[in-house]
């Protein structure tokens, strides 16, 4: 049976800038924390590996200020309870944390912010539950599905994620996938480390980049497949927002504006000078673009 682990509260005391309070829900048995700030219309923002909803704190309280603002922790990240083994992850089990979380709280009209793994699972449940989502705004991530290779930058990380398995170092990735790490502050860099006490805590963080779909037949290869497709269809509006440093998924944002007809139809953006995690470099630009675009669609 697999066993379900949960970080110490002590270990979110002290975390810089995050004054938000911790929201709570069972979903399929397992604790799942959120952030939920603001009133209205519902942005529902997800992070990806190994990051949690710390890193969406620069874009939270102005978007908070006009709209209902919710960061959800997956299964094994942040605030969220922890499977202990690698392989009681999945991509079947994070898809479905996703779409239990959107049902058991009643969201609806949903502007989607994604970024990393936050796409991967974040776009196929809004293909699948497309009647609960408004607007999707995607920035640095993909849709693998095994069809195609996915680039020397993206195999370096994943043979690095998997040689090293649950001894991964949280901060050194986290200062790693910045344009600017060099200048990151040592508290910023230890609330990202903040979810992981020790070795035992990081199986979710081990699992994500041995889940990415690397060969056609791979797990979540057929449902991205279906996600690609359905998003060649979607009429929603659709903003892509990528950054101009980022080698693990940069090849990615004119695919997502030549896949999804409705992202054609909005403003070409780059956000400049910023890495992977660009919510943590330019949090209340990107914030600000994202205002402008729920203003105007």
């Amino acid at each position: 049976m697999a066993t379900l682990i949960r970080t110490p509260e002590e270990r979110f005391q002290t975390l810089p800038d995050f004054s938000f309070s911790p929201r709570y829900v069972e979903i399929h048995g397992a604790r799942v924390h959120y952030v939920d700030e603001g009133q209205g219309e519902v942005v529902l923002c997800l992070h990806g590996e190994p990051t949690w909803a710390y890193l969406y704190r620069k874009m939270i309280p102005p978007l908070a200020a006009r709209y209902r603002v919710l960061a959800m922790d997956f299964i094994g990240f942040g605030r969220s309870d922890k499977y202990a083994d690698v392989a009681d992850y999945s991509f079947a089990l994070h898809r479905d944390t996703l779409a239990g979380f959107i049902t058991a709280l009643d969201l609806r009209d949903i502007t989607l912010v994604v970024q990393d793994w936050g796409g991967l699972i974040g776009l196929a449940v809004a293909t699948q539950l497309p009647e609960r989502f408004a607007r999707l705004v995607i920035m640095n991530t993909g849709l693998p599905t095994g069809d195609e290779p996915l680039g020397e930058a993206f195999a370096r990380w994943r043979e690095f994620a998997a040689r090293l398995g649950v001894r991964l170092p949280i901060g050194r990735v986290i200062r790693g996938g910045l344009a600017h790490g060099e200048t990151v502050a040592d508290e910023v860099l230890a609330a990202y480390e903040a979810p992981f006490p020790d070795a035992g805590y990081k199986a979710g963080a081990a699992a994500f980049p041995l889940l990415v779909p690397i060969h056609p037949d791979s797990p979540g290869a057929a449902e991205l497949r279906a996600t690609r497709d359905a998003l060649s269809r979607w009429t929603k509006p659709a903003l892509v927002l990528f950054s101009d440093g980022d080698p693990i998924t940069g090849a990615a944002r004119p695919f997502f504006r030549r896949l999804i007809p409705s992202a054609r139809e909005q403003p070409r953006i780059v956000i400049k000078d910023a890495g992977h995690f660009l919510q943590e470099e330019k949090g209340e630009e990107i914030a600000g673009h994202i205002l402008a675009f729920i203003e105007r669609t």
